[in-house]
Formats: structure tokens, sequence, C-alpha cells
């Protein structure tokens, strides 16, 4: 019986909590803090910077947005994760921190299927296959075949070891049965500079730092990862149309907050979101990053949409045989 009772205060004062912070969220004279954990100027805090005055003003308190940048975004993560879970801290999540690092890197702080809360899915950015122009290739087949020419003596760079461009050109080796050395760099910008300057042979970098460079034909783009082709590089044909099949690596971004957030806290922060990305000039703001927003529609879709990154990205690391270095 003392059991009981136990139990029946327990959960009373777990639901008193979770209206009272429902009920004075966002709490006055309390900013709301967007934490970033890549470095300024990166797509992650581009997309951060263009949603954050908007969800502020549909919540009425004011939305600042933080770098906490190092370790694939993993710094910026556990910091939330160990936040209060009141709705005033927040992640800007992303598939490196949230889907890819807990299985590449040799510790990170935090569980990623449990110490978070899933608010929303803001969208994804497509990796594009792209070449130093002076690699005699136009084509992803004639690019294939100069690999298996040279095999090992070709090479990909990427943001660091873990990152989705280090997995995409690991995947893409894999399906197309070619050996390619990674070359992984501190960061994309290096490794564009180096690309640019014909020091590594190819990247699968994101839209964003790359695309004037290829309109400026610096760059030569081969495939891009999303289902059809884009308006905005429409020249460039799909992995699935050059016969490269099961691509699937991507960077998305979301709104996630720390584990035990009220439903009706969620349910406020979702709605602003969604509202702000509804704004045409944000939405051309994420439009001219490549960000393609279909994806899961509601924080419980997302939710789920998490628990299948983690076990895609989990059996991939595992299959490509990638450990961190």
């Amino acid at each position: 019986m003392q059991l009981i009772r136990l139990i029946f205060l327990s959960l009373s004062v777990f639901l008193f909590s979770n209206t009272a912070i429902s009920q004075t969220f966002p709490a006055p004279n309390k900013p709301i803090r967007l934490i970033v954990g890549f470095a300024p100027g990166g797509g992650t805090d581009i997309v951060a910077r263009a949603l954050a005055p908007k969800i502020g003003e549909i919540l009425g308190q004011s939305v600042i947005v933080e770098t906490r940048s190092g370790a694939a975004g993993t710094i910026a993560a556990d910091m939330v994760s160990k936040s209060t879970p009141d709705g005033h801290t927040l992640l800007m999540g992303h598939s490196n921190s949230n889907a890819i690092a807990p299985f590449v890197l040799a510790k990170v702080p935090y569980n990623a299927a449990n110490d978070f809360t899933p608010i929303t899915y803001v969208g994804y950015v497509p990796n594009i296959l792209a070449i130093n122009p002076n690699i005699p290739a136009n084509t992803v087949a004639e690019l294939v075949s100069l690999a298996k020419s040279k095999p090992g003596q070709l090479t990909y760079g990427s943001s660091g070891t873990g990152s989705t461009q280090h997995l995409a050109g690991a995947l893409f080796g894999k399906i197309s049965q070619i050996e390619i050395n990674h070359i992984p760099y501190k960061g994309s910008g290096q490794a564009i500079i180096d690309l640019l300057a014909g020091q590594i042979t190819m990247n699968f970098d994101t839209m964003p730092p790359v695309l004037e460079h290829i309109r400026a034909g610096k760059l030569r783009a081969l495939a891009i990862s999303t289902p059809k082709r884009l308006d905005l590089l429409s020249q460039v044909p799909t992995f699935s149309e050059v016969g490269i099949q099961g691509f699937d690596v991507t960077n998305w971004y979301a709104i996630i907050g720390p584990k035990g957030m009220a439903p009706e806290v969620v349910a406020k922060i979702d709605r602003a979101v969604r509202g702000a990305m509804s704004e045409p000039a944000i939405k051309s703001t994420l439009d001219s990053q490549g960000l393609q927003t279909s994806g899961p529609s509601t924080p419980e879709a997302f939710g789920t949409f998490i628990k299948a990154e983690l076990d895609k990205y989990s059996k991939m690391v595992k299959e490509l045989n990638i450990k961190s270095e």
C-alpha cells in the first residue's frame, strides 16, 4: 500500500510540474536558446538563423542562436541533452550529431535514442558528387571507369571522419565497387579549397558550399542525392538515374529538445517552427540552400524517423567499416 502511495505521489508531482511548465512557456524574460553545433556560416547555422526570429515572434519571446561547435556537433547536442526540459534550450539537430556520431566517435556523452525530445523535422540538404573539372570524366560512369583503371589513386574529401560526406564517399565506393581514398578535413571549407585546386579528386558535399562553384564552372557536378532532379541544378542527374542505387545519405536538420519535455510545450514549438517555415521570405532562404522539406510532419512521426535513422547508420557504419581516426 505504501508503495502504491509513493507511485501515485510521484506521478502527481510529474503531472503537476509538466502542467506548470506548459502554462508558463515561454517564461517572461527568459529567452529561448537555439544551440547550433557547427561553425557560423555553415548550413546548420544558416537554417537556424533564418528560422529563429520568426519562431520568437510567433511564441512572443526572443530566440537566440548560440554556437557550440566541435566534435561533429556532439558538444552542442550534449549540452542540450543535459539542460532543463522547459522548452527554453533547444538544439538545431543534425544527422551527424543525432544519428551518425554515436556509431563513429569513440565516446559520445549522451544516448541519441533516449536523451532527447523530437520536436520538428525541418528538412534535408542533398549531397552532390562534384569533381575538379580537370578530371577526365563527364559522367558518373566515366568517373567509375577511371577509378577502376587507377585503384586507390582517386581521392575524396570530407568535413571529417564520420561526417555525411565521409559516409557518402564510402557508400559510393562500395556500390560502384571502386577503391577511392578518404581525405578528412576539419571542415568543408578547406576540403572545397583543395578540390578547387585539384589536390583531391572529388567531394560529396551539400549544395550551399559548392553551388556557385558549379555554376561558375569551377567544379563539375555529376550526381545529386535527391529522388528527382532539382530546379536549381536541373542538368545534374540523380544517383538513381546514373545507376547508383541505395545511395541514402543526407544532411537533415531539425528542432530537438532535452528528454522529458511536456507535450503541450512540444506542440507550441512545433507550431511555431512550421509557421516560420511557411513564411515566404524564410521559405525562399531555405530553398536557396537546397533544403528539401518533405519528411515527417509531426513530432511523433519525427521520433519514428530518428529511430529509423539510428538503425540505418548503425548498420551502414559497420558495413563500411568506418572508425574514428
